[in-house]
């Protein structure tokens, strides 16, 4: 039972409460640095500890925020550390962890701009921001989403939508049962979101057609070209922007006209790729980006913002109002050139914008392209290293931030590419995470980290050469 209120507008118990987690948060990110980079605790171990009876009387606050953190002691991942390089998580820059602790003190539903004005005011400005450092069209549209799936998901829909339009089937009124047919192009190694999206939004992943890729995954331009000629009408094209093994971009300045010339619409999965468009000494790489119509991109990623963090950004921003707004009478009207549930799926939702802004406030033009570039350098430091050793190969050229490694050909490399990559995550020192690259298995190596440095790309090349060395 809580105690009776205090003056302050807190009762004793959950000002306890608070400063607990809040303790408890301070500890845990001050002991990062050193900590084990996986989890100790096995899962059905961890679940156990929580997945109990429901108690049928009432716990103290400050109790349940002390046993929730005593039992989650070995069961976390130290994603937030610069020893975690798996799936390209980012690391939760501390500015952003104070901001969403406002965010969540707050307790603000973001999703209507006239009850959150100061919220709007913030996720609008990194709206602005983002469209700028990507270089992209002014007056694109934007909406603030959980992520990158979501975000293509959003995208997706958006060109679905105006596809549809323009050959005059108002898919909103009338759904998609006797529409016409998209044609969809993908690349060959697509991630399974671009595909998640197609089957959400109704146009069945296994109807996309599947382009060829050179061998850093990147569209061929002449079999792209063949496969854009044999579409019977303006087709969807999704291209990628960083692919998840190699950091590969496809040819955007190359594929983006052919598709202009068709009526088609151009949508980029841009998960961490999109980021090396703001950076002047990698923007060659993503040529050509800003032509296209819709892109997603996560800012847990780049920007190492706390999740949930990711953004929809779409040239012409009506397309995405007419594929999001979902507008009740009760709403307001008055707010109709902006609104946050005029641009994503929903009506109700945390100020996820917050933290992004206080991150991008933090480190300014300067120090975004910093640590986009770092990530870059540490990923060629890494991957000079481990070409040195003999016996590894680095399978990618580094176009970004990703470093793909195998311990040899065949049965028996993907078996000690196994082998070391399960050896060197017992280790516990570093976390990279697993792949498969044109049918070979690697350890992928993912640079993300807002704290990562020279010695944190020296550390996971020497992890891994002496666990080789060790097997060999």
């Amino acid at each position: 039972m809580l105690l009776p209120q205090t003056q302050d507008g807190l009762t004793t118990e959950e000002r306890a409460a608070l400063a607990t987690a809040y303790s408890a948060a301070l500890a845990y990110r001050t002991a990062l640095p050193d900590a084990a980079a996986r989890p100790r605790v096995p899962l059905d171990e961890a679940v156990a500890r929580f997945r109990t009876g429901l108690n049928d009387e009432g716990r103290p606050a400050p109790q349940v925020i002390s046993e929730i953190t005593t039992g989650a002691e070995g069961a976390l991942h130290a994603m937030a550390a610069p020893t975690f390089f798996g799936y390209v998580c980012g690391g939760s820059h501390p500015v952003g962890v104070a901001a969403d602790a406002l965010v969540s003190a707050w307790g603000q539903n973001a999703g209507s701009s006239y009850e959150t004005p100061a919220i709007s005011g913030m996720e609008r400005a990194v709206c602005d921001w983002l469209i700028e450092l990507f270089g992209l069209p002014e007056g694109t549209g934007a909406g603030l989403v959980t992520g990158t799936s979501v975000a293509n998901f959003c995208g997706v829909l958006a060109a679905r939508n105006s596809l549809l339009a323009a050959r005059g089937w108002d898919v909103e009124q009338d759904g998609l049962i006797g529409a016409p047919a998209i044609p969809v192009l993908i690349g060959a190694g697509a991630h399974s979101a671009v595909t998640a999206a197609l089957r959400y939004a109704g146009l069945g992943a296994g109807r996309a057609i599947r382009v060829a890729t050179d061998s850093q995954g990147r569209i061929v331009p002449a079999a792209f070209a063949e496969a854009l000629a044999a579409c019977d009408a303006p087709p969807l094209v999704i291209l990628q922007a960083g692919q998840i093994n190699t950091g590969a971009f496809d040819p955007f300045d190359q594929l983006i006209p052919m598709v202009r010339d068709r009526g088609g619409w151009v949508h980029v999965d841009g998960a961490f790729g999109l980021w090396a468009a703001a950076v002047p000494e990698l923007a060659e790489r993503s040529a050509g980006v800003e032509m296209a119509d819709s892109w997603a991109v996560d800012l847990h990623k780049g920007l190492s913002a706390p999740y949930d963090a990711g953004v929809v950004l779409v040239r012409d921003r009506a397309a995405l109002v007419a594929a999001m707004s979902a507008r009740g009478a009760y709403l307001p009207a008055e707010n109709a050139q902006w609104e946050p549930s005029d641009s994503t799926p929903e009506l109700s939702r945390r100020a996820r914008g917050v933290p992004s802004y206080a991150i991008l406030r933090h480190l300014g033009r300067s120090g975004v392209q910093e640590l986009i570039l770092r990530h870059h350098r540490l990923a060629l430091r890494a991957a000079a290293r481990l070409s040195a050793e003999p016996g590894l190969q680095v399978v990618n050229e580094i176009a970004f931030n990703q470093v793909a490694v195998s311990c040899g050909k065949g049965e028996e490399g993907d078996r000690l590419t196994r082998d070391v990559l399960a050896a060197v995550q017992a280790r516990a020192k570093v976390y990279p995470s697993h792949g498969e690259w044109q049918g070979r298995q690697i350890i992928r190596i993912s640079f993300s980290g807002y704290a990562m440095q020279t010695e944190h790309a020296d550390l996971v090349a020497e992890e891994i050469c002496t666990v080789w060395r060790e097997m060999r």
